[in-house]
């Protein structure tokens, strides 16, 4: 695993953050500036990459790109892959991503202004297509195998890893590498703003996500880098892989209605999948890492679905966004990590700015506060704009 968050810039630090319940969440004067609804944004560090990439590669990348790569050079550190493995063997990339719009829009106002094309330089086609991230990993890291971008909206991410997982299980590839992407400059969310999809709870940042809370008045907009690394498990063993967990099912639906509006029965048919394809019982999970952003009606008829499978089973439930925001694209690769972090550290994050439940949350069992706990499975929600739905369960490896 391998991260780059609001929460910190290396695993250590993401745990750290969860475990004491850190909010990642600013208030921007700029987004003011600009005539933003909201100013809120998790804060998220810019990589300085002058000494490890050279100029050409690094003209090649936008923001989203320099944090995927950070959290990859984490992440093949961590399974003890290194340059001369990725050089001799077919290695896949698969990586989540739906936006470049700063590029984009850099591109464009030099061409209003200066009415010259070739001053947008060699790198603004690259940096602008929204296969920037797979194409920029690919090329610095020499990978060999598939080589595509995943664009499922907020789904992205567990999409990738799912299929990512499928991939494997056909015997297609040995190695891939899974991710998302999220860019965090205002010209990537400035649309979501203008349909007021944003939290205005701007005297107290830090407690503007309120995922699941009566009181919640919309998400607040993140993004970073996450990515994993999935082997088929004869291969690992065979390299000596430290082997942290295993993607035991993979569900995914499509609402088939409203663009933006999620409904129930697409995310309930998604959790169902996920669940049945790993062959578990209820009571077998021991955490749901919802994917609620603190709206309305997402997190509503996000509890309404998780409640239809689950019942009464009192699996506990929360959402890492009420302390990152809402990590859009990333969100389905970083989730998976931040839910591997607490299960190797048998805790459970609070779910914060958790103070009043509605109708539909109350039905869950959400703790407000950060418990002590060992699990050995847990599941992770993903759901995106479109009605695009995905579910991924992971179970530790037993010994």
């Amino acid at each position: 695993m391998g991260i780059w968050s609001c929460l910190g810039t290396s695993l250590e630090e993401v745990r750290e953050s969860l475990y004491t319940g850190k909010s990642g969440i600013i208030l921007d004067p700029i987004r003011k500036e600009m005539g933003f609804r909201s100013g809120l944004t998790a804060k998220v560090e810019m990589p300085d990459l002058k000494k490890e990439l050279n100029r050409s590669q690094r003209a090649y990348m936008p923001e989203q790109a320099k944090y995927a790569y950070c959290a990859t050079v984490e992440a093949l550190r961590n399974a003890h892959i290194d340059q001369d493995y990725l050089d001799t063997h077919a290695v896949g990339l698969l990586y989540g991503n739906d936006s470049s719009a700063e590029p984009t829009v850099r591109a464009v106002d030099t061409m209003r202004e200066k009415h010259d094309t070739m001053l947008c330089g060699s790198g603004a086609i690259f940096q602008s297509m929204n296969s920037t991230v797979t194409m920029n990993l690919g090329t610095i890291f020499h990978l060999r195998g598939i080589n595509l971008t995943i664009s499922g909206a907020c789904a992205s991410g567990a999409h990738a890893i799912g299929l990512g997982a499928l991939l494997i299980q056909n015997g297609l590839q040995d190695i891939v590498v899974c991710g998302g992407a999220q860019e965090v400059n205002p010209f990537s969310v400035g649309s979501f703003d203008g349909i007021s999809a944003f939290s205005v709870r701007e005297d107290e940042p830090e407690k503007a996500s309120r995922p699941f809370d009566r009181d919640r008045d919309g998400l607040v907009p993140g993004g970073g880098a996450a990515t994993v690394i999935i082997e088929e498990y004869e291969h690992a063993i065979k390299r000596g892989a430290p082997i942290l967990a295993e993607v035991l099912g993979y569900g995914f639906s499509s609402n088939g209605e409203h663009i933006s509006s999620p409904n129930v029965d697409g995310p309930s048919n998604s959790l169902r999948m996920a669940i049945k394809q790993a062959g578990i019982r209820l009571d077998e999970i021991g955490y749901i890492n919802a994917h609620a952003t603190s709206t309305h009606v997402g997190d509503a008829n996000e509890a309404k679905a998780i409640y239809n499978v689950i019942g009464d089973s009192r699996i506990a439930v929360t959402s890492t966004k009420s302390q990152t925001g809402h990590e859009m694209w990333m969100a389905g690769a970083s989730e998976i990590i931040y839910s591997m972090l607490m299960m190797q550290n048998d805790f459970i994050a609070a779910n914060i700015n958790f103070e009043n439940p509605d109708e539909d949350s109350e039905k869950l069992y959400i703790p407000a506060q950060r418990i002590e706990k060992h699990f050995d499975t847990f599941v992770s929600n993903s759901f995106g704009f479109g009605g695009t739905n995905a579910t991924l369960v992971v179970r530790r490896l037993a010994n």
